[in-house]
């Protein structure tokens, strides 16, 4: 797994995962704003632009995560984020390692898994990849994602740079992932942030995580989608993890 790191490596560690399809930069104005105080560390999930392998799994991009942290960090880190996908690969990591972190952000995952929808992943993006490479059908994908305009070019860059196994891979990973029973041992404070406007296998999702974890708070944002919080409001989202631990 390769990693994009800001900050002093001496300093208190904040890893962020970014969501299916994205990349590093989803978390990259955060890091940019908390790296003077921080060691801020963004993973590049298996199986996108700019990874070192292939997708295989939601629980082995978990392991990989911890035996980083394991190696490189002295076993735990302050703080853990991760949005839908890579929300999906934190979950996975606290119910392996309860204590690996003090605290957690849990944006826009989803823990029920949907038979339908994960049969239907390969015969739709099998027939609409070699769309992908299309500015105009990426744009249309974009605007459908709700992100800033300005994101356009790195999410073109990065779309165009996932193969199609790849893009299938984790697609039904994650429309097939179950919260596992162990998370409720987690001893992380954990803050679940979900959009108004998310649908509701995402809302349903967060009442399932917070019906399983003793420590767990869930915050609704008003007039947002899917990703929003993270992607599009960086200041917002670096105030709610500097509130953590005040």
């Amino acid at each position: 797994m390769n990693y994009q790191e800001y900050g002093n490596k001496n300093k208190d560690v904040i890893i962020l995962l970014h969501g299916g399809g994205l990349s590093w930069w989803n978390y990259r104005e955060e890091a940019e704003m908390l790296q003077d105080k921080y060691h801020v560390i963004l993973p590049i999930l298996d199986g996108h632009a700019g990874s070192d392998r292939h997708f295989t799994s939601i629980e082995d991009n978990a392991e990989e995560i911890i035996r980083f942290i394991d190696e490189n960090l002295g076993g735990k880190v302050l703080m853990m984020g991760g949005l839908s996908l890579g929300g999906q690969v934190l979950l996975e990591i606290l119910s392996r390692r309860d204590d690996i972190c003090n605290f957690a952000i849990v944006e826009s995952a989803m823990v029920i898994p949907s038979k339908l929808t994960r049969a239907l992943i390969g015969p739709a993006f099998g027939i609409s990849y070699g769309l992908i490479k299309q500015r105009w059908f990426s744009r249309l994908q974009f605007r459908s994602l709700h992100m800033r305009a300005d994101l356009f070019e790195d999410y073109y860059r990065d779309t165009c740079g996932i193969r199609r196994k790849d893009l299938i891979a984790f697609l039904r990973a994650n429309t097939s992932y179950n919260l596992k029973a162990s998370i409720g041992k987690c001893s992380a404070k954990i803050n679940i942030y979900i959009g108004q406007r998310e649908n509701l296998g995402i809302k349903k999702s967060a009442q399932k995580i917070c019906g399983a974890v003793q420590d767990a708070s869930l915050n609704i944002l008003p007039k947002m989608h899917h990703g929003e919080f993270s992607i599009n409001h960086a200041a917002e989202y670096v105030r709610e993890i500097e509130h953590l631990w005040r």
